[in-house]
């Protein structure tokens, strides 16, 4: 009998996925969306920075550089204790804040109209990309140690949401409302998940639109953008631009595309081709069929970090895991919701595809904490 238990004790263990290290798929997907999003940067950027850095390959290399750190990142993030970045947790939301202030000081780059950058020396960063990183940890703390007054006001609702909102309120003075934005959509989920009362979600969100109206209406760039929005090719000379462009891209690129580095639009004529509308040029030159691809591929890393989530029997590990795959997921979604027309003009990248250094970073953590989090033992 004790032999008979030995020999069914090893497939036991594997048939509950104990011997299990991480999620093969999840990585396997991430790696094959950073390869496609170097080689996409190569195409988009290669003639715009040739022209007028007179080096083509400018972007290509930094981009290159930005994956190697990133998948040190990744790694890290996979081989450290989970438990390390949760005793962190307030020192990465009040890093967030200090990181946003710094913006409007003189270390804050200007560009558009905003100071959404900081610059030292020779790297950029975007502060705004690790306070979603900072809020989810933060917010994965919350609702974990808070199930049972989850449903109050004063101590279930006020303070994630006096968080969050501090977090907007400095974006707001950069300016930056997509960013805004984006940290209340995690909010909302995550509190949807955490069990916060639909009666203070649902008026939350009311008011939450009527100022959001109000911040539009006050300021003539954002009403000219929601009007690119809503009539882009009546004004395609002007707001409407570079959606107009965009559509351009995807219509030219028909069902296979017009070949890999053929692509038209990014020569001069598409802004940001090789950022925030590098899909673009991913409809154009690979068509319907290389578009969809990149769905299935990032369709599918986005099932293994919910199923990740839904694996996890500790409450602080499985909201951790979903606000990882939330930050993937609503980036995709806001970028092709943006590129397509279908949401009013706002720089989010695509994750993985895009170009730039803090989108990646933040990628590849979320990615790092989900290949964590679907080990079995830490």
């Amino acid at each position: 009998m004790a032999k008979a238990a030995a020999k069914t004790a090893p497939g036991n263990q594997r048939e509950k996925g104990q011997g299990q290290r991480f999620d093969y798929v999840l990585l396997s997907a991430a790696l094959m969306l950073l390869c496609t999003g170097m080689v996409m940067v190569m195409s988009a950027s290669g003639v715009m920075a040739g022209r007028q850095l007179g080096d083509p390959y400018i972007f290509f290399r930094k981009q290159a550089l930005f994956t190697l750190a990133g998948l040190g990142v990744m790694t890290v993030c996979f081989f450290t204790s989970r438990k390390v970045f949760y005793k962190l947790t307030y020192l990465w939301l009040f890093g967030a804040m200090a990181l946003i202030l710094l913006t409007l000081t003189p270390l804050g780059v200007e560009a558009g109209g905003a100071r959404r950058w900081l610059r030292f020396g020779g790297l950029s960063l975007q502060p705004l990309e690790f306070s979603k990183i900072a809020l989810v940890f933060y917010l994965a703390y919350f609702f974990s140690h808070k199930q049972d007054l989850v449903k109050t006001f004063s101590v279930g609702f006020v303070p994630p949401v006096f968080v969050t909102g501090t977090l907007c309120l400095l974006l707001l003075l950069q300016p930056d409302f997509g960013g805004a934005v984006f940290l209340c959509g995690i909010l909302f989920l995550m509190s949807l998940v955490g069990g916060t009362s639909l009666v203070y979600l649902g008026s939350s969100v009311l008011l939450a639109a009527g100022c959001a109206w109000m911040l539009v209406i006050r300021e003539p760039y954002r009403v000219k953008r929601l009007t690119a929005f809503l009539h882009p090719f009546e004004n395609a000379q002007d707001s409407g631009y570079q959606l107009v462009q965009s559509l351009y891209a995807f219509g030219s690129g028909g069902w296979t595309g017009v070949g890999l580095g053929a692509g038209k639009q990014k020569l001069l004529f598409l802004p940001e081709a090789h950022n925030d509308f590098i899909m673009a040029v991913v409809g154009e030159e690979l068509g319907f069929l290389g578009v969809s691809l990149v769905f299935v591929i990032m369709g599918t890393l986005l099932w293994r970090g919910f199923a990740v989530a839904c694996a996890q029997e500790d409450a602080q590990d499985r909201f951790t895991a979903l606000g990882m795959v939330l930050i993937l997921a609503m980036g995709a979604v806001m970028n092709m919701a943006v590129v397509l027309g279908a949401a009013p003009p706002k720089g989010v990248p695509m994750p993985f595809i895009s170009y730039g250094g803090s989108s990646l970073f933040v990628t590849c953590i979320c990615v790092g904490m989900l290949l964590n989090l679907s080990r079995r033992k830490n």
